[in-house]
């Protein structure tokens, strides 16, 4: 499997990481991991060649890091880099001891004397303006590294491409970790200014979080590599085909899908073609006709004055019906309201008052197709 040099750390990854946030579970959107069968398809993938293990303080209901441990044991811990990440999005977290508690916490979990890199998780504008800065979190990341319970420091970025300028020129980091795929191609300018800086860029959602492993459309079906039913090699080929990512990260939770991964990895090639290439840029823009005709996601609809989670709803129904990913859209649109995270209330609360329609750009008949999406979701 092809490696390649991770910024200025020294450190060569494969192209394919394994990522530990979608471990197998007991049941569908639950978060009781199989340890057993975890345990197995990490140390296979290991045993192929992968040499990145990513997890973090909160996966699979705080659970993951003890699981990677375990998968560790019996000298794969000689066989890995591995990295974590500092929860500083959790409303706990609220002061400058909270860094080394959380991270002696993974030290501890993970039964590791040092963490290879890690990363402040999941990090804004906002977050580093109201808390990275004022709790002094860069420098407590550099004691870290001082006294070696950490090799190098990162951050994992969620915001808008050109926000993450200040967190590269801060040069307290080693690594960014940033999504990008054939549909969230908006981050590539940054990845290579922060390349330019001398970080490492990890990639995560190089299948756009599912999006591009489902069965497409019809009218896409032409696109597909022979032999496949879905976009899965165009989109690790596509993240790869750019020469300023190391690694792309992958959640497996399936013996099969690791076998799938792995073979596009060991692939003779393993970037596009010119046809290649071409075709990634008509799936994007396929996709993006299609799901435009749902909700482009403006968001203008919002707030439902009778707290119908619309946006969401939508999103869940693109889930399925465009990404051919039925069940997985299923599953988030039965979470609405559940718990915390999605807030609202699902389709069948709309009480048709009308106050949304006008406000929507696309002139999309929203009130129908609440309707449309609760008969598809919840059947």
């Amino acid at each position: 499997m092809e490696k390649r040099k991770l910024g200025k750390t020294g450190i060569e990854t494969t192209i394919l990481g394994f990522g530990a946030m979608r471990l197998p579970t007991i049941e569908e959107g639950n978060s009781e991991i199989k340890e057993d069968e975890a345990i197995k398809i990490m140390r296979k993938a290991i045993d192929a060649g992968v040499n990145h293990v990513d997890t973090a303080y909160n996966y699979h209901d705080y659970k993951s890091e003890l699981v990677v441990a375990k998968a560790l044991k019996d000298g794969y811990r000689d066989k890995v880099t591995i990295s974590t990440k500092s929860p500083v999005w959790h409303e706990d977290f609220k002061e400058t001891e909270h860094f080394d508690k959380y991270l002696n916490e993974s030290l501890k979990k993970l039964d590791v004397e040092y963490i290879d890199i890690y990363f402040l998780h999941a990090l804004n504008k906002k977050r580093w303006d109201e808390k990275i800065i004022p709790l002094k979190l860069l420098e407590e990341g550099k004691k870290a590294k001082e006294d070696g319970r950490i090799k190098f420091f990162g951050f994992s970025y969620h915001d808008a491409p050109n926000n993450a300028r200040e967190m590269i020129d801060s040069e307290a980091f080693d690594v960014m970790l940033i999504q990008y795929n054939i549909l969230d191609d908006q981050y590539e300018p940054i990845i290579k200014y922060a390349v330019d800086k001398g970080l490492g860029v990890f990639v995560m959602g190089p299948v756009g979080g599912g999006r591009l492993s489902g069965n497409p459309p019809k009218e896409m079906q032409s696109l597909l590599t022979k032999g496949r039913t879905d976009f899965t090699d165009l989109a690790f080929k596509y993240v790869w085909s750019n020469p300023n990512v190391s690694m792309a990260f992958s959640g497996m939770s399936s013996e099969e899908q690791v076998d799938d991964n792995l073979s596009i990895a060991a692939a003779k090639e393993t970037t596009l073609t010119r046809e290649e290439r071409i075709n990634t840029k008509k799936i994007e823009t396929k996709f993006k006709e299609l799901t435009d005709l749902i909700c482009t996601s403006c968001n203008y609809c919002m707030p439902c004055p009778n707290e119908v989670n619309i946006s969401f709803i939508f999103r869940s129904m693109i889930m399925a019906q465009v990404y051919g990913q039925e069940e997985r859209g299923k599953l988030y649109y039965s979470k609405i309201g559940e718990k915390d995270w999605p807030p609202g209330k699902r389709a069948d609360e709309c009480i048709e008052c009308g106050e949304c329609e006008p406000k929507c750009p696309q002139k999309i008949p929203i009130i129908d197709q609440l309707k449309k999406a609760h008969d598809l979701l919840s059947s």
